[in-house]
């Protein structure tokens, strides 16, 4: 199937159309016209090269949607005219006990990335979601709610799912006090989803502009933090914090903040390593531990949440010649809160 992406040709160069074969459709295959296209902020890492080498030309986007346009002989899960969306992964080797057991986002083999690599026959390039087409296997599918908008539904594909997982392995519920630390494209999904399952939220930011944001997504308190000492107040408050916050900050201020058996769940990730101060999670028996995005089975269930719940990420839609301009935007946090791209307008 020929289609037309938005690539990058070397390290941090500018985006272009670049027409490209997607696969032959196998009989497991849904071939679908992506609608739309989520920029996440790891799509700027890999084009730039900051996470070590990159694979070029690359097609980012890992939260990807559209509509069904053609099945494989022996597909059960789609019919044409279906919502579809597309997540971090394609694939995964499908037999060790993560992936068996619906995790397959920690395969001990390591999952297919959806982009900067290599499709699982280790020759195909794996081009992402920054296209006209896309082809995967309805395993690694999910459907969309017919109820919610696609444009605000895209960044769910990560970003939602990134905080979807930890909440509900942690079981949030009602009386539950749960701390966000951040809100950007990955905390203001935590709000929401962490204020749906009704706990009391409150949101941990260095920004004071965005406390009206926070408490119209569902947040409860607002809470500036310009320093260790603004935490004091919060001693011992939270039952569970959620980090989304990329950034190196002092994790040992935070942990005090913490309930006892409380838990601090690191989802952004910093540059460097984080130094833990064994006291801090000594006192208290705290915990401390992270999570990355979810499994097909988990991602399914989150989308099936937002539709009930009418959850989508608050978003800024833009055309394909915004792309350069939105990664900018990105990394100076001048986003509110997610960019997602129309890809109608790759042409």
């Amino acid at each position: 199937m020929k289609v037309k992406g938005l690539a990058a040709h070397s390290a941090g160069a500018p985006l272009e159309i670049f027409e490209f074969e997607r696969r032959a459709l196998g009989p497991n295959d849904v071939a679908f016209k992506v609608t739309h296209a989520g920029i996440c902020h790891s799509d700027i890492h890999q084009v730039r090269e900051e996470w070590g080498p990159s694979l070029f030309p690359m097609v980012p986007g890992h939260e990807i949607v559209g509509i069904v346009s053609e099945i494989g002989n022996a597909v059960s899960k789609f019919k044409v005219g279906d919502r579809i969306g597309v997540g971090v992964f394609i694939d995964s080797c499908r037999k060790c006990e993560p992936c068996k057991s619906g995790l397959q986002q920690y395969c001990d083999e390591g999952m297919t990335g959806t982009y900067n690599g290599y499709e699982r026959d280790g020759k195909t390039i794996a081009f992402g979601g920054y296209s006209t087409g896309f082809v995967i296997d309805e395993d690694y599918a999910v459907t969309i709610p017919e109820n919610l908008d696609m444009a605000g539904v895209a960044p769910l594909l990560c970003a939602g799912i990134t905080l979807y997982s930890p909440i509900r392995y942690f079981k949030v519920g009602p009386g539950m006090k749960v701390a966000v630390m951040g809100l950007g494209g990955l905390g203001h999904m935590g709000v929401k989803f962490a204020a749906a399952l009704g706990a009391e939220v409150t949101v941990l930011s260095h920004s004071a502009n965005k406390r009206e944001d926070a408490l119209r997504m569902g947040a409860t308190d607002f809470v500036v933090i310009k320093e260790k000492e603004d935490l004091k107040p919060l001693a011992r408050r939270f039952d569970l914090i959620l980090n989304t916050v990329s950034a190196m900050i002092d994790i040992n201020a935070y942990l005090g903040a913490l309930k006892i058996d409380g838990t601090l769940v690191v989802i952004g990730l910093p540059d460097g390593p984080y130094s833990v101060n064994a006291g801090a999670l000594l006192d208290g028996r705290k915990s401390l531990t992270g999570s990355m995005i979810g499994g097909m089975v988990e991602l399914q269930e989150m989308l099936n949440f937002a539709g009930e719940h009418n959850i989508v990420s608050d978003i800024e839609l833009v055309k394909a010649d915004y792309v350069d301009k939105a990664y900018e935007r990105t990394v100076a946090s001048d986003v509110k809160y997610r960019f997602v791209i129309d890809t109608s307008t790759i042409a």
